[in-house]
């Protein structure tokens, strides 16, 4: 950050209602954002944190089609369960809007007509595919076909889920229409577009130049971008579902999704703070930070910017913070194939663990590449990190200050060297993950809080007090000293990360944190957070001024505050404060727990193969031979086709395919060596009625005389099927 700001607005990428959030979106976006929001905050600067539900994509009215109701009803159910599930886990928003909302309707609506007004947009005639059988224009994911990159026969018409390739429907080899399965047409159809390629010289500027800053993921897809040359993009869609376009002579036209959807940052602070909305957008001293998915780069660092350059009055994005994918079990995860860890489904599964999903995601965050997240992992990051490193240096330090000194903070009686020299390495660990902080790289920042609780863990180890009281208590209260200071700063390190266990700690030090401003409120007012020995729970919030202070801030009945500021210091806790009750921070994960995680995800696969396996049977068979070359009339009357009975059936030794039947054709009894073998059994052949071509000349298959050939249908799966008669004739009947 080259200039200093005000204030902080921080966006996250509006996730689509159509599902819950899994922990692909936690880690690319919505973790990273709220670490670094709490970091702000517990720094004393003035944040704001927006995000909502984005309601309007094609994939809802898909979701809605096939279940049979409204996309109202689809947005309702899973705009709930999205906010809940983010509050599960930790992660409030000053506002979780949505844009189906009346503020959002009006803010885009406007945005929109400015834009037109101005003539900013050109408008275009184009041939679109057109559903003949369903009646409508498809928006690009109502088109599915093989993609022409990697040949997945499942492909959308603006991207390819197997190897994430942005398509066009164009592209798509083979297209179909997602409402009818039939093949689409083109028709012509106006649209209002936005003319990027206008907007190019200024991007390279502003991009290239001015934000050489960015993550290299970020940057580097940005110049792909830009020197691919931009193409003027579509702002209108033809759809039903979505906010109308607000022009005359647009009717069945909607905003499409990527114009309409980051305007939603824009109506949801609106909603928040009708009154001072704008100083969080126009005024020069706030800064904008975008927090986004691999997939969104080009719409919030193209797009979105041209869209607030062209409308003039907006600021500008200062920095687009975007993660890569995260994969599951080595497999890219998947909403339609079920291939996810559901956030909502996982608080259910592991309440109290909160934590330990933050920690993991972050610990392994896909940030300068795509990266895979397995249950084994989590497991291990749990129980060799969380419980054995940080949870065991406190619950060491806190305990045994309640069995040799009350619960209560000792004095420090004895101090040697080795104190000093271990409290000197939480600076240098602040400065770094301060440094990491500011720069987005958010995996080594948690490496340096947990470097802390390895500092503790050492220490603790090293200076032996449980032996060391057994001839000298002095020293032990120097020891347990130095240890409840070093608790103090992991209360604050790790109050981004896991904020749960942070407010868990600090009730077992009896302390408070500073918590910044909170906005939810609608006054952004500056609150901390109290706690009472003994009491994780917090008692009251209270107005404070945030920020670094000469002393730690003490609050009600002398109970120490603490603020990011505090970190690094040598005398947070002070000789006779008492500490609460201790107990565990994290607990151990067995086996059994991530073995069933493990076995549920090898389920889903099996009946994922099993289902993708019978739908490419599915199609395999509609595959049609073929004809045939002419023949004609005489040449058709030569053959001699007749009903007969199977008498007999057997195998025919060593083959597969080969079945010996003895037929009554009602002239004679034959023999006919057939390849039915892998279809049916000699004991399905018994008593079946068959149409056979009897005149066919005789031929030697194994050793065994073959006369004629029996009728069969067979498809392009290769599956074969009898051609019987309706009903039950005499034998020898001729079909012709």
């Amino acid at each position: 950050m080259d200039r200093e700001f005000k204030r902080t607005l921080v966006t996250c990428a509006l996730p689509y209602a159509n599902g819950p959030v899994h922990i692909g979106h936690l880690a690319g976006v919505y973790v990273p954002a709220d670490v670094y929001v709490r970091y702000l905050r517990m720094k004393g600067e003035d944040v704001l944190y927006i995000c909502g539900s984005d309601e309007h994509g094609v994939p809802i009215t898909i979701k809605a089609k096939n279940r049979g109701v409204s996309p109202q009803d689809v947005v309702d159910e899973y705009h709930k369960i999205i906010k809940e599930s983010f509050s599960g886990l930790g992660i409030n928003f000053d506002i979780y809007s949505r844009t189906t909302s009346e503020v959002h309707a009006k803010t885009a609506s406007a945005f929109f007509r400015k834009l037109y007004d101005e003539g900013k947009f050109v408008t275009k005639e184009t041939e679109q595919y057109y559903d003949e059988e369903a009646k409508t224009f498809l928006a690009d994911r109502y088109i599915t076909g093989t993609c022409p990159k990697c040949g997945n026969p499942n492909a959308y018409g603006d991207q390819c889920e197997k190897c994430g390739s942005t398509l066009s429907p164009e592209e798509l080899i083979d297209p179909k229409s997602a409402l009818s399965g039939s093949a689409p047409v083109k028709r012509k159809t106006k649209h209002w577009y936005l003319p990027l390629d206008q907007y190019e010289p200024w991007l390279r500027d502003w991009i290239l130049e001015r934000h050489k800053e960015w993550k290299t993921n970020v940057y580097g897809q940005c110049k792909s971008w830009l020197d691919g040359g931009l193409q003027p993009r579509a702002v209108s869609r033809d759809l039903d579902w979505g906010i109308p376009v607000p022009v005359e002579g647009a009717e069945g036209k909607v905003l499409y999704v990527w114009f309409d959807a980051p305007i939603g940052y824009i109506s949801n602070t609106r909603e928040l703070l009708p009154e001072s909305w704008e100083k969080w957008w126009k005024d020069p001293e706030t800064r904008i930070v975008n927090f986004i998915g691999k997939d969104n780069i080009v719409f919030h660092c193209i797009v979105f910017p041209s869209m607030c350059k062209g409308e003039g009055t907006f600021n500008l994005t200062d920095n687009v913070p975007a993660n890569e994918f995260l994969n599951l079990e080595g497999d890219k995860i998947s909403t339609s194939r079920n291939w996810a860890v559901w956030l909502n489904e996982y608080i259910g599964q592991f309440p109290g663990q909160e934590d330990v999903l933050r920690y993991v995601l972050c610990a392994n965050a896909p940030e300068t590449k795509d990266n895979d997240f397995t249950w084994k992992d989590f497991q291990q990051r749990n129980n060799s990190e969380l419980v054995a490193i940080f949870g065991n240096f406190v619950n060491r330090a806190v305990v045994l200050t309640g069995k040799y000194f009350g619960g209560k903070v000792p004095a420090n009686l004895k101090p040697e060297a080795i104190d000093k020299e271990t409290l000197d390495q939480i600076l240098p660990c602040r400065e770094s993950l301060e440094k990491n902080m500011e720069t987005f790289h958010f995996r080594e920042a948690l490496k340096d809080a947990m470097n802390i609780a390895r500092i503790g863990n050492k220490y603790i180890s090293d200076s032996e007090p449980w032996k060391v009281a057994k001839t000298d208590m002095d020293r032990t209260a120097s020891i347990l000293y130095t240890c409840l200071q070093i608790c103090a700063d992991l209360a604050i390190a790790f109050e981004p990360f896991t904020p749960f266990s942070a407010e868990k700690l600090r009730g077992m030090l009896g302390v408070g944190l500073d918590a910044g401003r909170d906005y939810r409120s609608g006054e952004g007012v500056p609150t901390v957070n109290f706690y009472a020995p003994g009491d994780g729970r917090a008692l009251h919030t209270s107005s404070v001024i945030p920020g670094c202070s000469d002393a730690v801030m003490p609050g009600p009945d002398g109970h120490p505050v603490l603020s990011w500021n505090d970190l690094g210091r040598t005398d947070l806790l002070p000789e006779g404060h008492e500490l609460g009750e201790a107990s565990l921070l994290f607990a151990k994960i067995d086996d059994p727990v991530v073995d069933a995680q493990v076995n549920r995800l090898h389920e889903i696969k099996a009946a994922n193969e099993a289902a993708a396996a019978a739908k490419a049977a599915a199609e395999a068979a509609k595959k049609i031979q073929p004809q045939k070359d002419e023949v004609s009339f005489d040449d058709f009357g030569r053959m001699d086709i007749r009903t007969a009975t199977v008498l007999a059936a057997e195998r025919v030794p060593k083959t597969d395919k080969l079945l010996k039947l003895t037929i009554d054709t009602g002239i004679d009894t034959r023999t006919i060596v057939s390849g039915i073998a892998e279809y049916y059994t000699p004991e399905q052949m018994l008593g079946r009625q068959i149409c056979i071509l009897a005149n066919l000349a005789p031929r030697v298959i194994r050793g065994i005389e073959s006369k004629g050939m029996i009728l069969m249908a067979k498809q392009g799966d290769g599956k074969m099927r009898f051609i019987t008669p309706e009903e039950v004739v005499v034998n020898g009947a001729q079909i012709g």
